[in-house]
């Protein structure tokens, strides 16, 4: 009888427990309530021998290569989790260690590989505890995965010498699962960094980490065998081969099984490393009408296949099916293919920036629809930039002061530009189009042979709206020598109505990330586009699934990051302070944008851009966007060239210069009108049906 009710006892209790409660109705401890069974820590997955390399972006949108940390003296990586009490707890105890270590040179990340937390309250959660160390989002839970994570607060101490996981634990013995100390006894996590920063081994911990169960479905997922044939296949189909064909821009054909299993270790590294698909912009904001990006279930169905040993599956080989050469014209046979001037790159040296310009042969004017670029040598050729010309140059040279509308662009994985349904640019007959041309020697000379393709509405069919385009550009930056995050910022006014198609971020070799908000003339911001890792070997632009409204008296702004530090790979020479310039071991600000006015048509053009010329040299120096410029933002040649004047114009002696001041500054310095508006057809005598309305892709 006394058993049997002891019984009794014991399993109201297991219930209560399992649903939440104790027997006496209070919540369970968190600490008591997760304890790790015995068959549990038999089932803890193994950390790695060495952490492979990863790219994650926090909560702040910037990018975080491991590879790139080998200033590091060790590297320490601790899982966390929204809400997890234990997470929380050790909030205190972390920051102290940072405090500790940090100065001394040790990095600190926090990785978050929760499915159920969004970026937003990570953020928020952050900063509710103060805490100050990157948050990574393993979105995908690659990362998780490779590490062995189960729980949160598992401390990883990693070596960037060796890239040993040096140690794998708690980061001490103060909490355990229903007990709390006020000192610890045996430091681990401490120790093991003293000891990687001593080049010397590791003590392991004696128990797992006391933290919450962090759910990996993938694990479970990963243990089924994929088939290259039924899952892998269609998903390089649909989303790779399109680049990875003969002839294509590649580095390699996807042409059947044995050339993608010989790649296999290669496609893993570059999807950890988000260096591939060629989509730099961060998926959780924006959306995209000509997204590149593979979705998380397919990069793991590609990566978890890889790690299975890329086994082949029984059936056809979809990819060796049938031979993929590339098109040179995808888009089609252009209605007018144009010869951009022969140009001989040497073997080695500079190339200054070339400026040639292709005579219009056209007798009519014609509506530009589309635009591609053909380039015969692809290592040589960073990018083409276009403008129409009133007039053939008589020395033979387009410089970009005399432009007029682009005709599209090109740079590396951005070969073709596409006008939304019922929107143009008007190609005036005669004159030229100029191009910026921008060369770089790479070991052999060869002779450039480029041509560029315009496609154009039908005759008798003029689109109704008119494409226009402009830059946030700012040639005042400076880039501190050695400084690993310096940040530029500038933003062009909007005087009117607009509807915002495309952005385009461009840098060169010390660019990091990028971003562009909008602020709205209540004063509201909103981010449209996040590039946590700016890559300089693929630049495209970015064409938003629907054109977004901004409203007369908002600002677009542009931020940008430098990584000007010894730990950046392409960085031609940390010791240096660099400004703008053309060449790619010099900087750029640059951030192009494709529009339309609301109140523009084909047959009302408007002078709405010469409004945004008027304010753009504001945008440039007014680093903290207050709308005035202090002698501190005064940078670069051209603020050196204003500083000495800043008495002068600060009329109201208040240190800043205001906008009404600037703008008597600017109208005594002069400067050009844009070409565009004057590109205007004549009106036809009937006019012409326009499209079918709308202004999306």
């Amino acid at each position: 009888m006394i058993k049997a009710h002891v019984s009794a006892l014991a399993t109201v209790a297991a219930a209560a427990l399992l649903f939440g409660c104790t027997t006496s109705g209070e919540a369970p401890s968190a600490l008591a309530s997760g304890a790790p069974s015995a068959a549990e820590n038999a089932r803890a997955t193994r950390a790695p021998a060495t952490i492979d390399n990863f790219m994650l972006s926090d909560t702040d949108y910037m990018g975080h290569e491991l590879y790139r940390m080998t200033d590091a003296k060790a590297i320490v990586i601790v899982t966390t989790g929204n809400g997890c009490p234990i997470a929380r707890n050790l909030t205190p105890h972390l920051k102290a260690l940072q405090a500790k270590y940090g100065p001394q040179g040790v990095k600190f990340l926090m990785l978050n590989s929760n499915l159920q937390d969004g970026r937003d309250a990570i953020a928020k959660e952050k900063e509710e505890f103060g805490i100050d160390i990157p948050i990574l989002m393993d979105t995908h839970q690659l990362v998780g995965e490779q590490l062995g994570v189960t729980r949160t607060a598992e401390f990883y101490v990693i070596d960037p010498k060796t890239w040993k996981v040096a140690y794998r634990g708690p980061m001490d013995d103060r909490l355990d699962y229903g007990t709390q100390k006020a000192v610890a006894d045996h430091p681990w996590a401490s120790n093991a960094i003293e000891a990687v920063m001593a080049g010397k081994p590791a003590q392991a911990a004696t128990r797992m980490s006391a933290g919450c169960l962090i759910d990996f479905p993938g694990r479970a997922a990963a243990a089924k065998k994929i088939s290259y044939v039924k899952d892998v296949a269609p998903i390089l189909e649909a989303k790779c081969v399109s680049c990875h064909v003969e002839g294509g821009i590649g580095p390699f054909a996807m042409t059947n099984y044995e050339m993608v299993k010989g790649f296999s270790p290669m496609i893993r590294e570059v999807l950890r490393t988000d260096r591939m698909p060629p989509w730099n912009v961060d998926p959780h904001v924006g959306k995209w009408s000509d997204d590149k990006s593979l979705t998380s279930a397919q990069i793991k169905t590609v990566v978890h296949w890889i790690e299975q040993g890329a086994p082949r599956g029984e059936g056809a080989d979809p990819l060796g099916a049938k031979r993929r050469v590339a098109e040179t014209w995808p888009l089609g046979k252009p209605d007018l293919i144009l010869d951009i001037p022969k140009y001989t790159i040497p073997a080695s040296g500079v190339v200054d920036y070339q400026r040639p310009v292709m005579v219009n042969p056209l007798t009519e004017g014609k509506w530009v629809k589309a635009s591609t670029f053909v380039v015969s040598q692809r290592q040589a050729v960073h990018h083409f930039l276009t403008g129409y010309l009133k007039e053939v140059p008589a020395d033979g040279k387009g410089n970009e002061s005399r432009w007029g509308a682009s005709m599209g662009g090109y740079a590396v994985g951005a070969e073709s530009t596409l006008w939304p349904t019922n929107v143009g640019t008007y190609l005036p007959p005669g004159g030229a189009i100029g191009a910026q041309a921008h060369y770089t020697p790479f070991g052999k000379e060869v002779t450039d042979t480029s041509k560029l393709g315009l496609y154009f509405y039908k005759d008798g069919e003029t689109p109704e709206l008119v494409m226009r385009n402009s830059v946030i550009v700012d040639p005042t930056i400076v880039i501190p020598a050695g400084e690993g995050r310096h940040k530029e910022t500038a933003y062009i006014d909007v005087p009117k109505d607009m509807l915002l198609y495309s952005a385009f971020p461009h840098a060169h070799y010390r660019g990091y990330a990028s971003d562009l908000w909008v602020e709205y003339p209540d004063g509201a911001k909103k981010r449209l586009l996040a590039m946590p890792r700016y890559d300089f070997n693929w630049q495209r632009e970015y064409s938003f699934a629907e054109p977004l409204k901004i409203p007369a008296g908002s600002k677009l702004i542009a931020n940008y990051w430098y990584d000007n530090s010894k730990q950046n790979p392409a960085n031609p020479d940390a010791s240096k302070t660099i400004v703008w310039g053309d060449q790619s071991w010099e900087e750029m600000f640059y951030t192009a944008v494709r529009y339309r006015w609301t109140d523009e048509t084909s047959a009302q053009l408007t002078n709405n851009d010469d409004l945004i010329d008027k304010t753009r040299l504001m945008g440039m120096f007014d680093d903290n966007v207050d709308g005035k410029i202090q002698k501190a933002e005064l940078k670069g040649e051209m603020g050196a060239n204003l500083v000495k004047y800043f008495p002068m114009v600060d009329k109201n002696a208040d240190g800043a210069i205001d906008k009404i001041e600037f703008a008597a500054m600017q109208a005594m310095m002069g400067g050009r009108r844009r070409e565009q508006a004057q590109q205007a057809p004549k009106p036809a005598a009937t006019p012409a049906p326009a499209a079918v309305s709308g202004g999306g892709r």
